[in-house]
């Protein structure tokens, strides 16, 4: 039986990666219909995937194709980036790490405790993130004048923590 995910646990993640990519990479994310994710497969080129414990757990990725994800990186680091290297990979982490940071005080400010990793970063065509049985991904989709991008969450409350 698969847990629930609520809109308490997605909501922080869409103001985090709204307000991060508005500061940070001067664009404006306009949020698209959020869909329960049915595989593991990610139609984006390159994801920053961050893992969450404490009183949830999981992780989200921050995912791009590859035009939206150099525009993205462009903006943030000011410098014009040609392609996808281990500079851009780095700054997808980083982007992908201060949305969950972001998120975390949210939680933090909710009475939530949760710890992240450090990000990693996949590359690559149709690559796969897969979330441990039971746990739902929920994607949110974004637009803005730079691509399309999303943002994936698959949490869960921590049985251990409850």
């Amino acid at each position: 039986m698969a847990a629930k995910l609520s809109v308490e646990w997605i909501n922080p993640f869409i103001e985090a990666t709204e307000e991060i990519l508005e500061t940070v990479a001067m664009i404006s994310p306009k949020r698209g219909q959020l869909a329960l994710k049915k595989d593991s497969t990610v139609e984006y080129d390159v994801s920053g995937i961050i893992g969450i414990t404490g009183e949830a757990i999981g992780s989200i990725a921050l995912s791009f194709p590859k035009k939206t994800a150099i525009k993205v990186v462009s903006n943030f680091t000011g410098e014009e980036v040609l392609g996808i290297d281990n500079d851009t990979a780095d700054a997808i982490g980083e982007l992908t790490n201060m949305i969950a940071g972001r998120a975390k005080k949210i939680f933090s400010d909710k009475g939530v405790k949760l710890k992240i990793s450090v990000p990693n970063v996949v590359i690559g065509k149709n690559h796969t993130i897969a979330s441990p049985k039971g746990t739902p991904t929920i994607v949110i989709p974004f637009t803005s004048d730079e691509g399309e991008f999303a943002i994936q969450v698959s949490l869960v409350p921590n049985p251990s923590e409850e």
